[in-house]
């Protein structure tokens, strides 16, 4: 795949790429956009390499690829859309130590999500993204008939209770096969994060079903992982993949920040 501002190294044949040829922390040229968006569809998940950012910055890039989406949880005081992440020896839990999709929990959820790393442990805290076109397409056939019609319930205080457990979240049910409003491709949409039920089913079916569904998406078959640098930016689409940030560099620091963008295309999943 080539792009007219910009260079995409794959890291997987199924997901990942890394991008050079860009700036972040310069303005960019409608172009560079344009090959941007293309770059995510292509790849679901891209990377930048030293890119110094700070909230401000971070925001204007983040827009030049929708409005950004309040998260659940507080933002910043001088940037609301902008939330700090910050893990150090005092951390109880840290974001995204489960397998996820962003704020499935929302009406509509984000279509991305943009994070950016400036301080790294010594080692550990890399982050691992799945493909959910890949996991939906090496479904057996008679699976995905009996999936489609299905929808779950995702449930904000699954995955932000333990951060504040007297907290109001969003509550919303979602098909569990989406399609992809961009490249019109089939995705599974549970996750162990925020999905607590499918609807219309027993409760132990649902128990039972789900549990295949997050065993079969964690497949490292359809996954990559990324080992973060100082100053690295992650730009994934969070509507055909999950992610999940490994927690293994207790007692140091991992400190940046995050933005998401509304999904404007698919306002009615």
């Amino acid at each position: 795949m080539s792009y007219a501002t910009i260079k995409a190294s794959p890291i997987t044949p199924r997901i990942g790429a890394v991008i050079s040829g860009v700036d972040l922390t310069q303005p960019l040229s409608n172009a560079a956009v344009d090959d941007l968006h293309q770059a995510l569809a292509d790849h679901q998940v891209i990377f930048f390499r030293d890119q110094r950012l700070d909230p401000g910055s971070l925001s204007r890039v983040g827009q030049y690829f929708g409005k950004l989406q309040r998260h659940a949880l507080k933002g910043m005081p001088d940037y609301p859309d902008v939330r700090k992440l910050h893990a150090d020896e005092n951390s109880k839990h840290v974001s995204g130590e489960e397998w996820h999709t962003d704020m499935s929990c929302a009406a509509v959820p984000p279509m991305g999500s943009i994070l950016y790393l400036h301080t790294l442990p010594p080692q550990g805290g890399d982050t691992i993204f799945a493909s959910m076109y890949a996991a939906y397409d090496a479904l057996s056939d008679r699976m995905k008939t009996y999936l489609e019609g299905l929808t779950a319930t995702h449930d904000g205080i699954l995955a932000f209770g333990r951060f504040d457990p007297e907290g109001k979240y969003p509550k919303s049910v979602h098909p569990v096969i989406r399609v992809h409003p961009v490249t019109g491709r089939k995705v599974i949409f549970v996750n162990r994060g925020f999905t607590s039920h499918i609807n219309e089913v027993s409760p132990r079916e649902s128990r039972h079903l789900l549990e295949f569904l997050y065993q079969h998406c964690e497949d490292p078959y359809f996954a990559m992982r990324f080992r973060w640098e100082p100053h690295s930016v992650a730009f994934w689409d969070n509507r055909c993949t999950q992610h999940l940030a490994i927690w293994d560099y207790f007692p140091h620091v991992r400190s940046g920040y995050r933005v998401q963008i509304e999904d404007a295309a698919n306002r009615a999943p």
